[in-house]
């Protein structure tokens, strides 16, 4: 259950020629890929193209009618693979996934597929962020691309640039015979606007044709003597190609100004940020309008060498607009024009951030640098926006840095992978701290407080491989956790079956939360929904003893702290030998409320009866220690002041955001602490005998309050 659903923005992919399409930019590629006669389609969900997935998981029965084969792929080096239908069949395909971890994944099946080269176009849409949004590490797919020589495109982030980007990728791709990366950022993915479309066409070599009548090219295969000549073509023959087909095609864009002294390069991906800088600047419109001339490389490998020798020619000074790190593009142009004999000064990361994200802000930093140094009186006669230094001292900017508190990145309300970290502190505190191997997904949040559980993460499903070399004798047990979206692309063979084959003695725990939750909650095979298009249901603990465990324990209800704590207490003391390995269930708490919250509105809005648990804490209990909220965490914890003038510290309170999980109530149980948490039923819609009880329930607690107010001492 994806936590977004596109099944009505989807039929907008029915559209025809000369009619306009409104939406999101995941949505124009998907539409750029029907028209382009795409005949496959495969990838692995990650931002920031999840939705992409989503969308191509919503649309299958279009994608069907036109004979397209779409598929969710286990890991993206699956997703990369698919692409060998292209190397020796005529075949259109496309395959998608989060870079540049997703990349390194696939760079194996990358690497053969950029040295046999294609014949049919393959496309690889690759979704790239940088700066504190971005939630992996930060590089870049341009080195994956000069590495391998795969063609990189990074288009304006806007839905006509998008959809002939992808368009002409194709035709690049089966033009040069290689592969061609299109990366999008968040903003473009999300990015909304509109184009006039073209009919969608089938595959005009169907995939059915290809298994009818097979065919082989030893030749498209990197085996010696082939992966010497592959070499020899890619620099003799496919870039040759791919640069006069750049040419032709005017992918790239130059956009003319008055100001002809000097010019700024940028990625595609910067238009619209360095559009922005320059208007705040006066020199630029909203139009597109600009007064320095703007060369957009709309393809970013390979260059164009005599393009941008001929922008360069008559400018004093150029700005190359490069967003990541390490600088490649202005080393490249730096090459180039020496080699031209062009002595245009280019100025980058000299006057913008090495790194990080170039947000409109960082541009107008980067911009009235290169102004001040190369054209002082274009800055002096334009108009001067507020830096962001000026920015951060404006009352109203510093008065909400004061009431809006930092955020680390947390579980969700009733997130069930909450009360497993609960039952490992309580285990870590009889049992002293031990090494915790972490893994990428939701689980990793515990790393942060009030958890600080967590010592590394290597990568999705590399949990319990990378506390490989624990595994020795030591009077305590290394413990790896991995998620259930890690276990299914990677973690089962590199984490469970490695782990089985070399006798390691140290716990595993892997949570199951029943779907590939930090993804935006796609479907695994060991979901527990039926999924009409997908095969689910395959529960990890078959799997795991399945490569050779023996010691494997199944909870599945993660809110039962006390049983879970034994189960981690037991794997971490027990004699047995071989991997310890506890599987964790229970439901994404977000999809789950994504599910029964509609559910439960419209059974309530029938007049239908439900019961929906409400929790709080007796005030005159609670002692105010807030042990609770550090062993919990929950965002649906929060203090208050008590009322009572005795008792200094504020007590734990529960806001309306408890979803009911009941997590709190069982810390404070499996902890020892104090009975103070309560639970209440909100019964919607009661019968008549349960409106009777209510009102004398009613009765008898207002006549007990009455009598002990009688008794009360009054203080004058």
């Amino acid at each position: 259950m994806a936590e977004r659903s596109f099944a009505r923005e989807v039929q907008d992919l029915r559209l025809g020629a000369g009619q306009e399409f409104r939406g999101e930019g995941i949505l124009a590629v998907t539409k750029a890929l029907l028209q382009s006669g795409v005949g496959y389609v495969a990838g692995y969900q990650g931002a920031p193209i999840s939705h992409l997935m989503d969308v191509l998981s919503d649309a299958q029965e279009i994608l069907g009618d036109l004979g397209v084969h779409f598929e969710t792929s286990a890991s993206e080096a699956a997703a990369a693979s698919t692409l060998a239908a292209s190397v020796v069949y005529p075949i259109r395909g496309a395959v998608t996934w989060k870079s540049t971890a997703g990349t390194n994944v696939a760079c194996d099946a990358l690497s053969n597929l950029a040295s046999g080269g294609v014949t049919g176009g393959a496309l690889i849409v690759i979704g790239e962020d940088y700066g504190e949004g971005s939630s992996i590490m930060q590089e870049r797919t341009h080195a994956f691309a000069m590495k391998s020589q795969i063609w990189l495109l990074d288009p304006r982030p806007n839905l006509p640039s998008i959809v002939r980007a992808v368009e002409d990728a194709f035709e690049l791709s089966e033009a040069s015979h290689t592969p061609v990366m299109l990366e999008l950022r968040i903003r473009a993915c999300h990015v909304h606007g509109s184009f006039v479309c073209k009919d969608n066409r089938r595959p005009p070599f169907p995939l059915s044709q290809a298994l009818e009548n097979p065919r082989r090219d030893v030749s498209r295969i990197v085996l010696p003597p082939s992966s010497y000549v592959h070499e020899q073509e890619k620099v003799k023959e496919r870039w040759p190609a791919a640069v006069e087909f750049i040419r032709a095609r005017g992918m790239n864009e130059t956009f003319a100004g008055d100001v002809e002294e000097i010019g700024i390069i940028l990625q595609g991906g910067m238009y619209n940020g360095v559009m922005r800088a320059l208007s705040l600047f006066g020199l630029a419109d909203v139009w597109g309008a600009t007064r320095i001339p703007l060369h957009v490389l709309n393809v970013t490998y390979p260059l164009v060498d005599a393009d941008l020798a001929a922008f360069c020619r008559d400018k004093r000074a150029v700005l190359m607009v490069e967003e990541g790190q390490p600088d490649f593009l202005e080393q490249a142009l730096h090459a180039i024009l020496r080699k031209a004999g062009v002595n245009t000064t280019v100025c980058g990361k000299d006057v913008l951030p090495m790194g990080g994200e170039y947000t409109a802000q960082v541009l107008v930093e980067g911009i009235r640098r290169f102004l001040e140094a190369q054209a002082p009186a274009l800055l002096h006669a334009a108009r001067t926006p507020p830096g962001a230094a000026a920015v951060m001292r404006e009352p109203a900017v510093q008065a909400l840095m004061k009431a809006v508190p930092p955020r680390p990145p947390s579980f969700c309300t009733g997130c069930p992978e909450r009360p497993i970290f609960s039952a490992l502190s309580l285990v870590q505190r009889e049992l002293g701290e031990h090494h915790v191997a972490g893994d990428i997904g939701c689980h990793l949040f515990s790393i942060n407080p009030p958890f600080d559980i967590g010592a590394t993460t290597m990568g999705y499903g590399l949990g319990a491989s990378s506390a490989a070399a624990f595994q020795v004798k030591a009077k305590k047990r290394a413990l790896a956790v991995m998620g259930d979206g890690g276990f299914w692309h990677n973690g089962l063979a590199t984490g469970i079956a490695n782990a089985v084959f070399n006798k390691h003695d140290g716990a595993v725990l892997i949570v199951d939360n029943h779907y590939s939750a930090a993804t935006g909650g796609q479907d695994i095979p060991s979901s527990r929904a039926r999924n009409p298009s997908r095969s689910t249901q395959h529960p990890i603990e078959n799997a795991v003893r399945g490569v050779g465990a023996t010691w494997v324990r199944h909870i599945d209800r993660t809110y039962s702290v006390g049983r879970l704590r034994d189960m981690l207490r037991d794997a971490l003391t027990t004699k047995a030998e071989g991997p310890k390995i506890i599987v964790a269930s229970s439901e994404c708490m977000l999809n789950r409320q994504r599910r029964e919250r509609p559910a439960f509105a419209a059974a309530v809005k029938r007049g239908e009866r439900r019961v929906k648990p409400r929790f709080g804490v007796d005030e005159d209990v609670c002692t105010g220690d807030h042990a609770c909220i550090r062993l919990s965490g929950c965002p649906s914890l929060s203090v208050k002041d008590s009322g009572d003038p005795l008792k200094e510290d504020p007590v734990a309170a529960i806001d309306n955001s408890c979803v009911g999980c009941g997590n709190c109530g069982e810390v404070a149980d499996a902890a020892v602490l104090c009975p103070s948490f309560w639970r209440a039923d909100i019964v919607h819609n009661p019968g008549r005998w349960e409106r009777m009880v209510a009102r004398l329930h009613g009765r008898l607690i207002a006549a007990l309050a009455r009598r002990r107010d009688a008794k009360r001492l009054a203080l004058v």
